[in-house]
């Protein structure tokens, strides 16, 4: 049975909140912004403010148990690292849906990207730097040309406020979407051909690499029930159905994109919002922001119906980004606190 069909049933008031201990911890000189684990969930790249980039291995969860303490907790093994793999802070990191390519972007601007060997768990051959981006590079998101069977990178950030995709087999970014008026804070694609941006502007767009245009646009102004306030995260169902938006209000907005109208919104953080992820199957999402917190919001029901929240893992400092385990009902969760903490929850 899958994990994630774990029945934490949180929408029982009488029932504690679901026990996540943290696993493994690794720390930084500096705040830790970017988080992604490779699609075979054996490994997961992290990259710093102190401009670091490294590789992970996923432990064994097997001899995890209840009452683990803090002092126990140990680094992961780091596989590969890179000392000043960008010249500035590293703000996103993405590996493509294979695991032959990991990606990289950065306030200094650009993106790097490297090919991975699966079999051998190493980088190969020279990296690649794009500078097509005029400002700091957010966010990106991998999609697939189903067509010319080639990877395609998706990435915005500040500056022009464009969205660049990029052919990663010639190195050329070959297209540029514009409609976004402020920073684009977060990417989302979740098929070969569709990915959605949320922005400063308030708006989020969905875009379609067969079109030249978004497809579609959701604001406050047209779409009754969402938030006016920066987008600061978005993330969309494996079923492409559904869509939720974290704000820099400390909103949530859960959006039916098939009817093309927002289900609910609701508060589930007391600060900004930065990350929101569905697990591998929806029956979950997580939530993290800068009062400290990582919240798991059950989503099994009614979503029109009062959602609960509970804190599930906390830092010292703001939590930057969070990412679920490909498989397993575990998750990393990174913060300006200088570490990146793998959590789970141990064997019942």
């Amino acid at each position: 049975m899958n994990s994630e069909a774990k029945d934490l049933d949180l929408r029982r008031g009488d029932v504690e909140r679901p026990q996540f201990e943290a696993v493994t911890t690794l720390s930084d000189s500096q705040a830790i912004r970017s988080v992604d684990f490779h699609p075979n969930g054996k490994l997961y790249a992290v990259g710093s403010n102190s401009k670091t980039f490294r590789i992970c291995q996923y432990p064994q969860l097997t001899k995890l148990r209840h009452g683990q303490q803090t002092s126990t907790v140990y680094p992961p093994s780091v596989l590969c690292k890179r000392t000043k793999h960008h010249r500035g802070s590293i703000y996103c990191t993405c590996w493509s849906r294979d695991g032959e390519l990991i990606a990289t972007g950065s306030n200094d601007k650009t993106i790097k990207y490297m090919r991975f060997n699966n079999d051998t768990n190493q980088l190969v051959g020279h990296e690649i730097e794009l500078n097509m981006h005029d400002g700091t590079v957010r966010d990106m998101c991998f999609l697939d040309d189903s067509s010319t069977k080639s990877r395609l990178l998706a990435s915005g950030g500040a500056g022009d406020c464009k969205i660049y995709i990029t052919d990663c087999g010639t190195g050329t970014p070959f297209q540029a979407y514009t409609g976004h008026s402020g920073h684009i804070l977060s990417l989302y694609s979740w098929n070969n051909a569709m990915f959605v941006s949320g922005s400063q502007d308030q708006t989020i767009r969905f875009w379609d690499l067969r079109v030249n245009v978004s497809v579609n646009t959701l604001d406050h102004e047209r779409r009754e029930g969402l938030e006016n306030s920066a987008v600061t995260a978005v993330c969309v169902d494996p079923t492409g159905r559904l869509l939720v938006s974290g704000h820099a209000d400390s909103s949530c907005v859960l959006y039916d994109i098939r009817g093309n109208r927002p289900i609910q919104r609701f508060y589930p953080h007391s600060a900004e919002i930065r990350c929101v992820r569905f697990s591998p199957s929806a029956y979950y999402m997580l939530t993290c922001s800068y009062d400290n917190s990582v919240k798991l919001t059950d989503l099994q029901g009614d979503l029109a119906h009062e959602l609960n929240s509970v804190v599930v893992a906390e830092h010292k400092d703001k939590a930057i980004t969070i990412r679920w385990h490909p498989t397993e009902f575990s998750f990393i969760s990174t913060s300006a606190d200088k570490t990146a903490t793998l959590w789970a929850l141990p064997p019942s």
